[in-house]
């Protein structure tokens, strides 16, 4: 009798303490939304250049990161900014051109470069391509959630960092959840790996 008062009173203490997570600085993981965009394989661009229709075209960024133009051939587009890419592309045309400033315009159409897995007690796992970037819960949810085995305030988002070292960012879903922790709801970056024991 006494030990099942013992093993009561213990579980209703585990239960009572939230469980805590290693502290992690969330404010320094970066938006991706919040910066431009950096454009990847497989992205779809238009290029327009004022009153030269001939010029303007649609194009899809090919898996070695380049892109083809009229006249000027091609262009390195993959780990570049839509800015740097209108500025080289301008400069590069402007010898073709009556006009000697070209107004050349580039926007994004489709993104397929962003992706990310997510892994373990999930109804879906898998390799998620959206065309947006999504946070952890969205990304969940487009995963059918956590499963009831799940261990869900002990997700880990696996990130490398540049220069190639990973990180693992502790995440407590039902913090999230219930509104405690919003800053832990961090927007997924491209090759993140979500991990839910």
């Amino acid at each position: 009798m006494r030990r099942a008062l013992l093993l009561a009173f213990a579980l209703a203490g585990m239960t009572a303490c939230p469980t805590t997570l290693p502290h992690y600085n969330y404010g320094a993981e970066p938006d991706p939304r919040r910066k431009e965009f950096v454009v990847g394989a497989g992205d779809e661009l238009t290029v327009s250049v004022w009153k030269n229709p001939d010029l303007s075209t649609n194009m899809r960024v090919r898996l070695d990161g380049t892109v083809s133009m009229p006249l000027i051939g091609d262009v390195k587009a993959a780990g570049r900014t839509v800015a740097e890419l209108r500025e080289e592309i301008t400069e590069r045309l402007v010898p073709y051109l009556k006009e000697t400033s070209a107004v050349v315009t580039v926007s994004v159409g489709e993104i397929h470069s962003y992706s990310f897995t997510v892994m373990g007690n999930v109804d879906r796992p898998g390799m998620f391509n959206p065309r947006r970037y999504v946070t952890i819960m969205e990304a969940l949810g487009m995963a059918g959630d956590v499963n009831r085995f799940a261990a869900a305030e002990r997700i880990v988002i696996v990130r490398k960092k540049p220069g190639g070292k990973a990180v693992r960012i502790p995440i407590d879903y039902r913090a999230i959840a219930s509104g405690r922790r919003p800053d832990q709801d961090l927007v997924l970056v491209s090759g993140d790996v979500v991990y839910v024991p």
